[in-house]
This record gives structure tokens, sequence and C-alpha cells, in this order.
């Protein structure tokens, strides 16, 4: 079965970078787009990153600070984050977009504080 396993959350100054990492299992990863999302308290989910053959697209609030990659040979994608804000703060969850349907991780908490 499909799953996904975000990891390199975590709490961090306002500045600060983290690297997240979603392991995903269960089908052909190279083929299939990979995208990052995150929902912060009482608001919506919302698109952070996304990357597939195409290229890779971001959100506004993302542009200059983020970077989506893969690595196909591990079924591995990554979100660096750098110059974090505390209004970054928020679970961030990876999601595979499937023909037969989309998949999401389990999600990890980003807070970013002073």
């Amino acid at each position: 079965q499909v799953q996904l396993v975000e990891s390199g959350g975590g709490s961090v100054r306002p500045g600060g970078s983290l690297r997240l990492s979603c392991i995903a299992s269960g089908f052909t990863f190279s083929r299939y787009p990979m995208r990052w999302y995150r929902q912060a308290p009482g608001k919506e989910r919302e698109l952070v990153a996304g990357i597939s053959i195409l290229g890779t697209d971001y959100a506004d609030s993302a542009k200059g600070r983020f970077a989506i990659s893969r690595d196909d040979a591990k079924s591995t994608v990554y979100l660096q984050m750098n110059d974090l804000r505390p209004d970054d703060t928020a679970v961030y969850y990876c999601k595979a977009e499937l023909n037969r349907g989309d998949y999401w991780g389990q999600g990890i908490q980003v807070t970013v504080s002073s």
C-alpha cells in the first residue's frame, strides 16, 4: 500500500532553516508529481511547493526561501526551508498525486518562534 512518511520537522528560531523529507513506498515514485502542503492552526491547508516532470512550482510565500527537490533512487522528496518566519509555523504534509488518487503523509510539525 502507499505510504508517505515525513521527517525533519521541529522548532527553530526566525531566520533558521529546516529540511523536510518524505519517504514514499508502494508506488513507482519517479512517475508521479509530489507536493508539500501546510496547515496552520485555524487555517485551511495550503500548497507550498510541487515537483513533477514539468518542473517545480511554489506558493508566493515560499518563493526565494524554500526549495523542493526529489531523489527518485531513494523515493524521497525534500523541502529545504530557509529564512523561516513565525508565519511558517504549521503542520507540513507531503502528497503523492497518483493515477488512482491522492495520498497524504501523516504530517510533521514545524514551529518557528523566538
